[in-house]
């Protein structure tokens, strides 16, 4: 009877080899840590000129940011979150040691910029406020308008019926006129001169008193009309000099206002960073001389 081998079931294979993956998963986890925690430590750290020109330059970005749409309020705290972010990375530099005149220029720098603002932001709320004046203007001045253009229509309707009315008179009368006249050069019986004269007389007066009464309506019309449209101009200007400051408020607040506080604040930053490293310098160089 020859050697057999033994076999090995799976559970003994599986057995031998669960150890040493174990073991390696271990390792590699350890020195991917190791690996981490060296390039930690290798981190670069900016130098004061790095960090420096940096700060400048993003200080100078956000300083010329323009907010595309209003409400430009919307945009208001995130700008300031992002103004002091750029700071605090800026103080946190293990290179960089800020004094208190520093401290003290930034902190009244940025509660100047945060109070202009909220005054703009304020500002922008009140607007929903003009523009609902804006609204009640128009439709003041739409019935103003309305109640004008009814009122000299009534005028004109009632000037053009007696107008019309008055020339009718006249035109009778002169027919009546031209009759006399006709009856003074012709032979008509049963009356006498004296009787054509006085119905000339009578008609003349009469067509005098309806030519009279026409100018005077004529111009009694004209007076009405002139007074009505004085009157709604009377009443009609303070509303829409009050549409206007109200539409040139709106068109003011589609441009962002807010752009030259902004880049005066981030100037006067940069020149309190600035300031804050020439005082180093000049606080190196004594330092080095001594």
């Amino acid at each position: 009877m020859g050697f057999q081998p033994r076999t090995r079931s799976r559970r003994d294979v599986d057995h031998e080899f669960t150890k040493p993956l174990r073991e390696k998963r271990k390792d590699r986890l350890h020195r991917g840590r190791r690996i981490g925690k060296s390039a930690e430590a290798q981190k670069h750290i900016a130098t004061i000129k790095e960090a420096s020109e940096g700060t400048l330059q993003r200080l100078h970005t956000i300083g010329s940011q323009k907010f595309a749409s209003s409400p430009f309020s919307q945009h208001f705290d995130l700008w300031l979150i992002n103004a002091k972010v750029i700071l605090s990375e800026f103080e946190s530099n293990p290179n960089i040691s800020v004094d208190e005149q520093y401290v003290s220029e930034r902190s009244q720098i940025l509660s100047t910029v945060e109070q202009q603002l909220e005054r703009k932001r304020r500002s922008e709320t009140a607007l929903d406020e003009d523009v609902r004046n804006l609204s009640e203007c128009k439709n003041r001045l739409e019935i103003m308008k309305k109640e004008y253009v009814a009122t000299a229509r009534q005028i004109e309707t009632r000037k053009n019926r007696e107008i019309k009315l008055l020339y009718r008179i006249i035109d009778g009368l002169k027919r009546d006129q031209d009759e006399v006249i006709r009856m003074k050069t012709g032979f008509f019986r049963g009356i006498s001169e004296k009787e054509r004269e006085e119905k000339e007389i009578e008609i003349t007066q009469r067509l005098a008193d309806e030519q009279r009464a026409l100018e005077l309506a004529t111009l009694n019309f004209k007076e009405a009309k002139g007074k009505l449209r004085d009157d709604y101009e009377t009443k009609s200007a303070p509303v829409s000099n009050q549409m206007k400051k109200f539409q040139k408020k709106l068109e003011d607040a589609e441009t962002d206002d807010s752009l030259e506080d902004r880049w005066f604040a981030c100037e006067a930053l940069i020149d309190a960073v600035n300031s804050l490293l020439q005082r180093k310098r000049a606080l190196d160089a004594s330092t080095v001389k001594s």
